[in-house]
């Protein structure tokens, strides 16, 4: 097992130095010492640090998912910051504990920062993900009128809120801005189960078409970034058959 993890990183430090034409001499390194020449590679060439850091804190949140928070409430104890505020909000939302971050989304909202764009996004995420539906569509009215509304993961959430309030015409409509080529997999699917549950499926299926069609031709890291909202997009096709 651990042979064929070393032979699969070994390749890609190869392919990857390969590709970017890195200096030659890392061939050797990588070849010659297959796991810490492929690990230093990576840290050098691939990794920067604000990836690393990232890495780090995923491991930290598998092994102490808990940690990650503890770890920011003492941050935003000793400096009460608007930015330590927001991290803390962000962390309970990522784990679903949405009353906290409301409570943390909702604290940082004062002074210069009461109209900030992010927070009241957020806030729109927490709402909808709690199913409180009506607080969607107010706190979208705060934001809607900004240009990185439109295709943003808060007017998502605001479509779907929109359809769960009865107002099925208006939701079509914010959701169909995200139905674009080659992109935006996730926001195409849910308008084609949008449709279905609607009683559109022709239209669900010329979207569904649309996106089987473009994995034919999709380059491998596209197909892997996609491939498991492409699989329930092709398998939702086949339930129209």
């Amino acid at each position: 097992m651990y042979f064929y993890l070393i032979v699969a990183l070994q390749g890609f430090c190869l392919y990857h130095c390969f590709i970017n034409k890195n200096q030659y001499y890392w061939f050797f390194v990588i070849l010659l010492l297959p796991v810490i020449g492929s690990l230093a590679y990576l840290f050098v060439n691939v990794f920067q640090k604000r990836d690393i850091e990232k890495v780090h804190e995923g491991i930290t949140h598998i092994i102490n998912p808990n940690k990650v928070i503890e770890n920011l409430e003492k941050r935003l104890n000793f400096s009460e910051t608007f930015e330590n505020r927001v991290a803390l909000a962000d962390a309970y939302l990522e784990a679903d504990i949405f009353d906290k971050a409301e409570e943390h989304y909702n604290t940082s909202l004062v002074g210069t920062f009461e109209n900030d764009f992010y927070v009241n996004a957020k806030l729109v995420e927490a709402f909808y993900l709690s199913s409180q539906f009506e607080k969607v569509l107010k706190n979208s009215e705060k934001i809607k009128g900004s240009s990185k509304f439109k295709k943003s993961k808060a007017s998502f959430f605001y479509a779907l809120a929109l359809e769960k309030t009865g107002n099925v015409k208006k939701a079509e409509g914010y959701l169909s801005l995200f139905d674009s080529p080659y992109n935006r997999y996730l926001e195409r699917l849910e308008l084609a189960r949008f449709y279905i549950r609607n009683g559109f499926s022709d239209k669900a299926r010329i979207i569904l078409e649309e996106i089987d069609k473009e994995s034919d031709g999709m380059s491998k890291i596209s197909y892997k970034q996609n491939g498991v909202l492409i699989k329930k997009a092709k398998e939702l096709l086949e339930s129209l058959s």
